[in-house]
């Protein structure tokens, strides 16, 4: 049984069709890519796998149950957790305060203070600003403590919207050796990423979606390496 399994997927947006029939699996353990251009529909199933949108047919199914429809924290509160495209900090409140959001539905003490731990050794910065006010971070410093944030509900399974976006190279660099980290240390991830070269070079396997449609799936080393992903995706001419 795969860990995700979305299953001929529909979803609109009103009378436009952003998802057209998709099926997509994602095991345990894997890190998992779907890359594609601008509104291809990559970010409209993560939120709708993630219970913000409701499809219009299809089933997804997550540790063997079906969630389409059931609320967005009631998903979170399973274990599939999303960190959206745009981070969603709080601005106004500090570093520290967004990491405790990150646990809310955990009374576990012991067990927050060793994840909270754990997500500070993996973003030192994240621990210089704990007293800070997240709105006050740069772009990639609050890429950090968004992923931080969801390191604390204890995902099993991470569904990263666009991490690198808007981030400077070395940011960049950082943030998807702390991906692999991450997923070295036992967390399932579903990775939307523009950057196609950097995503397959971090993933197992690798979907492509055009248009609402996924057009290719295989072993991320495959399509990084066909002549069709280079030319669309990888600036290959």
């Amino acid at each position: 049984m795969s860990l995700l399994s979305v299953n001929n997927l529909s979803v609109s947006y009103g009378a436009i069709e952003a998802i057209r029939n998709c099926s997509l699996r994602v095991e345990q353990g894997e890190i998992v890519t779907l890359i594609g251009g601008n509104g291809a529909g990559k970010s409209t199933m993560l939120r709708t796998i993630s219970g913000l949108l409701i499809p219009k047919q299809g089933t997804i199914q997550f540790e063997g149950k079906e969630i389409q429809g059931q609320p967005p924290h009631r998903i979170a509160q399973s274990g599939l957790v999303h960190v959206p495209e745009g981070r969603g900090i709080f601005a106004n409140l500090t570093v520290e305060e967004n990491l405790q959001l990150g646990a809310y539905s955990r009374n576990d003490h012991a067990e927050i203070r060793k994840d909270r731990e754990r997500a500070l050794e993996l973003f030192p910065r994240v621990r210089e600003r704990l007293k800070q006010a997240a709105g006050t971070l740069s772009g990639g410093e609050q890429q950090m403590v968004a992923i931080a944030r969801a390191m604390l509900s204890r995902p099993r399974l991470l569904m990263l919207d666009e991490p690198s976006l808007g981030l400077a190279p070395q940011i960049v660099q950082t943030i998807f050796q702390v991906i692999r980290e991450i997923n070295n240390s036992g967390t399932t991830i579903l990775l939307v990423e523009q950057n196609a070269s950097m995503a397959l070079k971090v993933a197992h396997r690798a979907y492509v979606i055009e248009v609402g449609s996924i057009e290719m799936e295989g072993p991320a080393a495959e399509l990084a390496s066909s002549d069709e992903v280079r030319k669309a995706y990888l600036g290959a001419h």
